[in-house]
């Protein structure tokens, strides 16, 4: 009863600008928990953490040793992990520097223009994984994607089916590469990405998926990926690649990392119509 008794003494000294403060804490840790979710700033965080914690039981347990090695090691220790995770720390830096105050604040809210984007985006996948043309769609979010403009063509042009299937089609001059996607607008086209050293990617995927992967694990963007040799369409978010999706599972899966929310049931059957207009509209472009 005492404890509880001290919790509500204390909270009673608090003054309006100690909850303000916890309530701002608080906040800031919420907005910038995402741009930790990359395996490279959770490597830091990990590290960080687990010196943190080792110094604290050694202090706690009275090894004397051990605890003054830590404590001497920390008090130089903030140059020798920016030197040992020098890239990890820039790509983080560029990440807080790329976000959006607007998003920071909570201020951004989902466009309905993202759902016709999004439906035009799956339908170009959708045929494109029946003809077996290879693509690599990127979706630019809160950490920009400049520096791979510089790598490719900029286009700035309208998304739809009719171009993002133009822009992959084997003959064109910018099928080779991916297409950037900023603010629901072909940003830039043939553009070249970092690839995924990572072992856990199977090694019956090529350069593309690779690609993929490696714009993935060190910027927040989302990548849709088909495949040339066998037409299936997968995602890539945070360094995972997600495989084999069916075309009704990639537009759920779009919605949910673009715009936040879930898709109704109205849109679900939205969703089946739109598809069924689609094949009709393929069938008399063939024709």
């Amino acid at each position: 009863m005492s404890v509880i008794q001290m919790i509500i003494e204390q909270f009673a000294r608090m003054q309006w600008t100690d909850y303000l403060d916890i309530i701002v804490v608080a906040y800031l840790f919420y907005a910038l928990f995402p741009l930790l979710r990359s395996s490279g700033s959770l490597r830091i965080v990990v590290v960080i953490a687990g010196i943190l914690a080792v110094t604290w039981l050694t202090d706690l347990l009275n090894m004397h040793a051990l605890n003054f090695i830590l404590t001497q090691f920390l008090a130089v220790g903030l140059i020798a992990v920016i030197v040992l995770f020098q890239p990890e720390i820039r790509r983080m830096l560029d990440q807080l520097g790329s976000v959006r105050l607007k998003r920071l604040l909570g201020g951004e809210k989902p466009e309905q223009e993202m759902f016709s984007v999004i439906s035009q985006t799956v339908s170009a996948c959708e045929n494109m994984s029946r003809e077996r043309v290879g693509a690599l769609i990127v979706f630019e979010r809160d950490v920009r994607l400049d520096e791979y403009f510089k790598t490719g063509t900029i286009i700035d042009g309208k998304l739809s089916d009719p171009m993002i299937r133009n822009l992959f089609f084997p003959k064109a001059t910018l099928h080779d590469g991916a297409i950037i996607v900023r603010k629901g607008r072909i940003a830039a086209a043939s553009c070249v990405l970092p690839l995924s050293n990572s072992s856990r990617i199977s090694s019956d995927l090529g350069t593309r998926h690779r690609a993929g992967v490696g714009l993935s694990e060190i910027t927040d963007a989302v990548v849709v990926i088909v495949s040339e040799e066998t037409g299936a369409i997968s995602v890539a978010v945070g360094g995972v690649l997600k495989r084999y999706l069916a075309p009704q599972t990639l537009e759920k899966l779009l919605r949910h990392e673009l715009c936040h929310v879930a898709g109704s049931k109205e849109e679900e059957r939205g969703l089946k119509l739109r598809q069924k207009y689609h094949k009709k509209e393929d069938r008399r472009y063939e024709k």
